[in-house]
């Protein structure tokens, strides 16, 4: 099957209208939080939530997320599930303030989607030291959050887990992020990307990683890929050069998030090089079914 093959009907939308509704009709909707790097300051982080009929997912919770949706109308209590991609701050420097709230205000335990390898990480390495101590018996991980575990795919290009959240599936294939020397996923720190419905993939933080694009647009033949684009090369990140030489085909659908806040400086290059677009904080992304996408 070609790439081509599959009719798109991705629509873009602005939210204007408040509270954001974490409910639609239906339709799979990827709404921009943020689009910013790490280190932007006129840009929300690059958190999303992942929305489809009464069901939706909060992918990455970083340090000003809870501020943004407070921003949008929704309190941070008000989402049930949340998928961390990796453990860096502007993915992860909300959840501190998530799970003690939960523990004494709400007296509910969010649900996190995440598997034993990456719960241990994320635990002993970031959210026990603001947490464990709370009470006079030391606090546990499954204290503070219902676990969701995915499963791992059989015969995925590479180690990928899966679940679904009602009606939307979520694969989350390992990514190439930190550090800078590693020469492949394999040898990465633990961090993923995700593919919803088979259709999308948010790439998360990532180097710059052919294969990854590759592989799973041949196996799944994606739609659409929201890919990290840094504005510069080096480090951890791909940059919007390294992005530039890859095949027309996947440039054309590409649209570039965790960008710097001097982006409206390199429109005119992504333009020539045929990305699709610049991922927008306050969008949302809403696909129809394949079977009603228009040709």
């Amino acid at each position: 099957m070609s790439t081509l093959a599959r009719a798109i009907d991705m629509r873009v939308s602005p939210k204007q209208d408040l509270p954001l509704s974490l409910s639609n009709d239906g339709d799979l909707e990827l709404y921009f939080i943020g689009a910013g790097s790490a280190f932007a300051r006129t840009l929300n982080q690059t958190n999303i939530i992942i929305i489809k009929g009464d069901n939706h997912v909060l992918i990455d919770c970083g340090t000003k997320c809870c501020q943004a949706l407070h921003e949008l109308g929704v309190h941070f209590s008000d989402i049930r599930h949340f998928l961390i991609t990796h453990s860096h701050a502007d993915h992860i420097g909300g959840l501190e303030e998530v799970q003690l709230f939960g523990r004494y205000v709400s007296q509910q335990k969010p649900t996190m989607i995440i598997n034993e390898d990456y719960q241990e990480i994320l635990w002993q390495q970031s959210l026990r030291g603001g947490s464990e101590m709370s009470e006079s018996t030391p606090l546990r991980f499954e204290d503070l959050w219902q676990i969701q575990r995915p499963t791992l795919v059989e015969h995925a290009p590479r180690e990928t887990w899966e679940t679904n959240v009602g009606s939307i599936n979520i694969k989350m294939p390992r990514t190439m992020h930190f550090p800078d020397d590693a020469p492949s996923w394999r040898e990465s720190q633990w961090s993923c990307g995700v593919i919803v419905d088979d259709r999308v993939l948010f790439t998360s933080d990532t180097r710059f990683d052919p294969d990854l694009l590759h592989d799973f647009d041949q196996h799944y033949h994606l739609d659409i890929i929201f890919h990290d684009c840094q504005l510069f090369t080096g480090g951890v990140h791909a940059s919007i050069n390294e992005l530039a030489t890859l095949p027309a085909s996947l440039k054309s659908r590409i649209v570039l998030m965790h960008y710097g806040d001097n982006h409206e400086e390199f429109k005119e290059l992504a333009a020539r090089e045929g990305f699709h677009s610049w991922a927008r904080q306050g969008t949302s992304y809403c696909f129809a079914p394949p079977a009603l996408a228009t040709s």
